[in-house]
């Protein structure tokens, strides 16, 4: 059995001034291998109220088909092709005694979609282009933690001196360093299906639906561009043109990985689990009018409805595999959320943890999440396989961190970017029932991708001026 990782307790804690923009705070980290933040991008994003920043890492996971390797941060290797939430189960040790923060040390990182191969047993068809690993998480001590509601910024640490180096880092964010980076697209975006493609790919759906093979869904493109330099320009941008309470940047030797989600996959706090799938999306309008009614027309939609509870019973059962039985509840139905570019139904289902199982154990259960999967689940997920000409990696996996108290928060990993290789790629889907459309599934994907590609046009090269930070790392181990 791997040895645990010995994640130390964090007994200290500092208080900082309060950043109205954390984004100052984090800027100094932002190219550090495996410095991550967790962004509400407050305030716009509405929902959102903590920020949780770290780097440092004790040591790190990452996941390469059946392949686990382990780094710790004095040296040292471990090779394992073990189930990598296990290896991470082990490292992670029993939980420590909760404190009021919802992260002060433990996993942070992300969960590919394509981790599923593992339990699954998916068919390989679809080209790995992506090239990154399937699980990146580091083992951290400590954090800070940004509580918008309350105006706080507090650094937790597991000692005296750990704190003060940490915070000097801090503060000087909070001055305000200057950016360096050169960021830009050196091409034109393309997709992995065409309107064409992607009908056919519709079509052989309907045929599987009909047949009794499935009941909805989740077809995706890919977006692709060529990129130079390093991507933190574009995530201030993202977040400020696209704010959602499930943001994050992180920073990985192999890549970046730059999410502006709206969707909370699972959390798991004293024992009560929560998810929020989305099913269900207009486009904004400029026209306050035009808005209102599309707004009207997505909350009174029978078929958009009908798609939202499919998955809101797929998730109760997720839920119910390692919650108490009797525990899971549905306390909100097809309520309306708008963003900058979309209004979505959102619906809301929590459950309680059954006695001896983890946050660890829902996050194995219920993974990858049906909102962007179907139903049911595993069928689904074959479809995909078949239809998508490339496996999706990051996107549609999840997001967030898995505390050393055993507290969980992740998000579903749509909005989301990834940068290696002098490639940027992103991703925009939707599910499919047998009532859908052609054409106005694939104009919904591109109403998706509308805020990132609209981002992404500020970062168009006009000139051939040289990167001053050199291109995205390449992927590597």
């Amino acid at each position: 059995m791997p040895a645990p990782i010995g994640i130390s307790v964090v007994t200290i804690s500092f208080d900082l001034p309060y950043p109205d923009d954390s984004a100052r705070v984090f800027a100094p980290l932002a190219h550090q291998p495996w410095a991550h933040w967790l962004d509400s991008a407050w305030p716009a994003s509405r929902a959102g109220r903590y920020d949780i920043i770290t780097a440092l890492p004790r040591a790190t996971l990452v996941t390469r088909g059946m392949e686990t390797r382990v780094e710790y941060a004095g040296g040292g290797l471990e090779q394992s092709r073990d189930d990598p939430l296990e290896l991470l189960r082990a490292r992670l040790g029993p939980p420590r005694p909760r404190v009021s923060a919802p992260f002060v040390g433990g996993a942070l990182g992300y969960f590919a979609y394509d981790l599923a191969r593992r339990p699954h047993r998916l068919p390989s068809v679809a080209r790995d282009t992506e090239g990154l690993p399937e699980m990146a998480v580091g083992l951290y001590d400590g954090a800070l933690v940004i509580d918008h509601h309350e105006r706080t910024c507090r650094l937790w640490a597991s000692d005296d001196a750990a704190g003060r180096g940490w915070m000097e880092r801090f503060l000087a964010g909070m001055r305000g360093e200057p950016e360096a980076d050169d960021f830009a697209l050196t091409g034109e975006i393309e997709s992995s299906l065409d309107r064409d493609a992607y009908q056919r790919a519709f079509a052989q759906v309907r045929k599987y639906i009909h047949a009794g093979d499935c009941y909805q869904v989740n077809l995706a493109l890919r977006f692709a561009a060529p990129c130079r330099g390093r991507p933190w320009p574009l995530y201030r941008a993202l977040r400020a043109r696209n704010p959602a309470p499930f943001s994050a940047w992180l920073n990985f030797p192999f890549g970046q990985v730059l999410s502006s989600s709206p969707e909370r996959f699972l959390s798991v706090r004293d024992g009560l689990v929560e998810t929020r799938p989305i099913k269900g999306t207009r486009p904004r309008s400029d026209d306050p009018g035009e808005d209102a009614r599309r707004m009207a027309e997505l909350s009174g939609s029978a078929k958009d409805r009908a798609e939202n509870l499919m998955i809101v019973d797929l998730l109760r059962n997720d839920l119910g595999q390692v919650c108490a039985p009797g525990s899971v509840t549905v306390p909100s139905l097809f309520a309306l959320e708008s963003y900058a570019t979309v209004h979505h139904l959102v619906s809301t289902v929590q459950g309680r943890l059954a006695h001896g199982q983890s946050a660890l154990d829902q996050l194995a259960a219920a993974f990858p999440g049906g909102s962007i999967t179907g139903a049911p689940k595993l069928r689904a997920m074959q479809i995909i396989e078949e239809l998508e000409a490339e496996r999706r990696g990051v996107y549609c996996g999840a997001i967030g961190y898995l505390g050393a108290d055993g507290s969980m928060d992740t998000n579903i990993a749509i909005r989301t970017l990834t940068c290696a290789g002098n490639r940027l790629r992103f991703w925009a889907g939707g599910g499919l029932v047998a009532d859908s459309r052609a054409d106005a599934e694939y104009q919904e994907c591109l109403d998706k991708a509308r805020a990132l590609r609209e981002v992404l046009a500020g970062f168009e090269q006009r000139s051939s001026k040289k990167p001053q930070s050199g291109p995205c790392p390449p992927p590597r181990l």
